[in-house]
């Protein structure tokens, strides 16, 4: 068992006890109607979640038919009897005996059925029923080929995104509604003037004279049976699209787990081949990987395995000096190269090291110019700025090697990296090493299908960016806006630091070059892009959503640098993705000028000496405060523990610590996470501060209320994924 296996359970042995303890002292005071319902509801509502954080599904299945009794009780639908306390205690004693079982040290860890089934007072509609014999407790396994893997994973991607497509007609659907609604409305105040006319109309005619009244109730009626027929199918319509969008999703979810694979299955062999290519060429390196028992979708290590290779020669090629030139310089005899793996923002993070050279800044420049991509530089005039010269080792055919052999090549590896990164809707960043080093950054998501995008319009075409690389959303207005050298741009506070960021249409990067800024009622709206310390304003016409789509990979003519793949939208229409690094590097060689100014550059500094994000996490389970403390912390964030509402905005407002972000439960005593949220955003000292809230409650009512007061994401834990808690952390941070 896992250390931090061990961690929650021994965490959920102490909270259990107190859960089971609480309500059977409630239970005991029944009788006497001293009893607080809300109290016992909340604690098995907490018993069923921290079981879920434990994977302890037996356990989760009981708590979660105490919980639903409860609610019956608190709704008046069941009376808290006899029956029904014996009910509840039956079950209480189930969940003792099946914890029990887990932690004895010979018993199994994780039952995945209880010993008996919970109580409960009505008798569930049958079901198919499982063949206990079935299970002989050993594995069955099937051979698929990977071709057919790949292909229901696409359907699945296809089919996630026709739902979403979908949803257009929910919302033309409640329009309709509202619609109708406002009718009968109208209807209702028409009505007794109607009825007024038509009974002066009838005594004026004599009381033989035909009665409109009739018509006007069967009208009446009419209207509202139209009206509870339309509601009723508008409530069924979001109940159905709900659950049709979670079970596809489950789906989803197990198809991807199906499709990862061990980074150790491609670059597992990587280590050997580079020694084995070092001590032929005369070189003595030692070659460290770290983190390859991390799971990645297959396509995404095939597209990366080349790349990582080459990138690996590089580093042995460029990097590593001989040994009599490291002594000189103070480093051990054995040059050193790393290949590190790891989760970051729910991303991939591949980093290849060396503690050799570093860059060479001054040759980069020099076959820059013989090459023609930059000018001469006269005498006195200072150097490129280093993002500048570093971004043009990608380019096609650029190689500061001497010559040609078995370790150097002719510089098409790196251009052929960066396009691999850029099919994968990923980035890449080449920087020094401090003291001394090169180090190249490759961040792409984990599976190579499904991107989260942010879909924008510029000059009425729509376009979508990767919203992993998205900083922030920005409306300016435009009056603050500043001029250098003639070019807008505006003051943002980054990092701590005031940084002057170029504003740029994003029109005139993708085929206008003339396009104005575009401005609405006196204010730019701008997504703000990073390619490594580079920041860029894009200004656009409209932001309008942020969704998960299948991306695919079709090149258009004309932007085929800024376009790494396609989607389609609602009206069958394609929307072209573009890559932010090229974009940013775009507005760099535009403006070689501004760039080499330090426009849009901010501060780089190594990742150790970066302050580390912290993050309060918020929620009365003790089990769930240990998982969700041990995911984070292994991803490199500084994490609080608070217990309710109340307790975290004393460590909010105390000053005694700088947090960045709040993850919130909602079910909590004392105060909630709605209530910890309102609170949050009417405090002026806290008000900017993100909160996602993290909680079982899925109904599209609680997502809206949380999103209304200004939550900045809100994740249902049904089904608890560590990837998307990350993922929604990164982009939020």
């Amino acid at each position: 068992m896992t250390d931090i296996r061990k961690q929650l359970l021994a965490a959920f042995e102490a909270e259990h006890r107190e859960h089971l303890q609480a309500i059977r002292t409630a239970l005991d005071h029944a009788g006497g109607g001293e009893i607080d319902l809300m109290d016992v509801f909340r604690r098995a509502h907490s018993l069923k979640g921290a079981a879920r954080a434990v994977d302890l599904p037996a356990v989760e299945e009981v708590a979660h038919q105490l919980e639903a009794l409860f609610s019956q009780v608190l709704d008046g639908q069941q009376a808290l009897d006899d029956p029904a306390i014996a009910t509840v205690r039956q079950n209480l004693d189930l969940i003792e005996d099946l914890v029990a079982d887990v932690l004895k040290p010979s018993g199994p860890q994780t039952p995945s059925a209880p010993a008996s089934k919970p109580v409960v007072l009505e008798p569930e509609p049958d079901g198919p029923k499982t063949d206990a014999s079935a299970d002989t407790g050993t594995g069955s396994y099937l051979r698929v080929a990977v071709e057919q893997m790949e292909e229901l994973s696409n359907s699945m991607h296809q089919l996630l995104a026709e739902l979403q497509a979908d949803e257009g007609i929910d919302e033309t659907l409640r329009q309709i509604e509202l619609e109708i609604r406002g009718l009968r409305r109208g209807w209702d105040q028409l009505h007794a003037q109607v009825n007024a006319l038509g009974h002066a109309a009838q005594a004026q005619q004599g009381r033989n004279g035909p009665s409109i009244a009739p018509h006007l109730r069967d009208f009446d009626q009419g209207l509202k049976a139209l009206f509870r027929r339309l509601s009723a199918l508008s409530r069924d319509r979001r109940q159905s699209s709900w659950s049709i969008e979670q079970a596809a999703r489950q789906v989803r979810d197990s198809i991807d787990r199906v499709s990862l694979v061990s980074a150790e299955t491609v670059f597992g062999g990587f280590g050997h081949m580079v020694r084995e290519i070092a001590r032929k060429a005369g070189r003595d390196v030692h070659v460290r990987s770290i983190g390859l028992d991390i799971q990645v979708d297959r396509q995404v290590l095939q597209a990366l395995k080349d790349p990582v290779m080459h990138l690996l020669r590089n580093a042995v090629s460029h990097g590593a000096e001989p040994p009599e030139e490291r002594v000189a310089k103070g480093k051990p005899e054995r040059a050193e190269v790393s290949l590190e793996l790891a989760s970051r923002g729910g991303r991939l993070a591949i980093s290849i090291r060396d503690d050799g050279r570093g860059p060479n800044l001054a040759r980069i420049e020099q076959v820059a110019v013989e090459r023609g991509l930059l000018q001469p530089r006269d005498a006195g005039h200072l150097p490129q700025m280093m993002d500048q010269l570093l971004s043009l080792v990608f380019t096609p055919g650029f190689s500061t090697a001497g010559e040609v052999d078995r370790l150097s090549g002719r510089g098409m590896g790196l251009s052929v990296v960066a396009e691999a990164v850029r099919k994968l809707q990923g980035s890449v960043l080449l920087r020094p090493r401090y003291p001394h080093g090169t180090e190249v950054l490759l961040n792409v998501p984990f599976t190579a299908a499904r991107q989260p995008l942010l879909l924008l319009e510029a000059e009425e075409r729509t376009f979508g960016l990767p919203s992993h690389a998205v900083e922030r959303l920005l409306r300016l207005p435009a009056s603050t806006l500043e001029s250098v050298e003639g070019r807008p741009t505006a003051r943002i506070e980054i990092g701590g630091e005031d940084v002057i960021v170029p504003v740029v249409a994003l029109a005139t990067l993708t085929g206008s070059p003339n396009a104005p800024l575009p401005t609405e009622a006196g204010h730019v709206k701008a997504v703000l892009v990073r390619h490594g310390s580079r920041t860029c304003a894009l200004a656009v016409n409209a932001f309008h959503d942020v969704r998960t789509m299948l991306v695919s990979d079709v090149q258009a003519i004309g932007l085929n640098e800024l376009v790494s793949g396609t989607v389609l939208l609602e009206n069958e229409l394609p929307a072209l993705v573009l890559s932010p690094d090229k974009l940013v590097e775009q507005w760099v060689k535009n403006e070689g000028k501004l760039a080499a100014g330090g426009l849009g550059l901010t501060r780089w500094a190594p990742e150790e000496g970066r302050r580390a994000r912290t993050i309060l996490v918020v929620d009365d389970s003790i089990t769930t405060r240990t998982l969700e403390k041990s995911i984070l912390e292994a991803q490199g964030y500084a994490v609080l523990l608070s217990v309710d509402g109340i307790d975290a905005l004393h460590v909010l407002r105390s000053g005694e610590a700088i947090v960045d972000l709040v993850i919130a439960d909602v079910e909590m005593p004392r105060m909630d996470g709605f209530g910890l949220l309102q609170a949050i955003k009417n405090d002026q000292r806290l008000s900017t501060l993100p909160v996602i809230l993290m909680t079982s409650r899925a109904d599209p009512e609680d997502v809206r209320k949380g999103l209304d007061l200004g939550a900045s994401a809100y994740i249902t834990k049904q089904k608890f994924d560590q990837r998307e808690l990350l993922a929604t952390i990164g982009q939020v941070l």
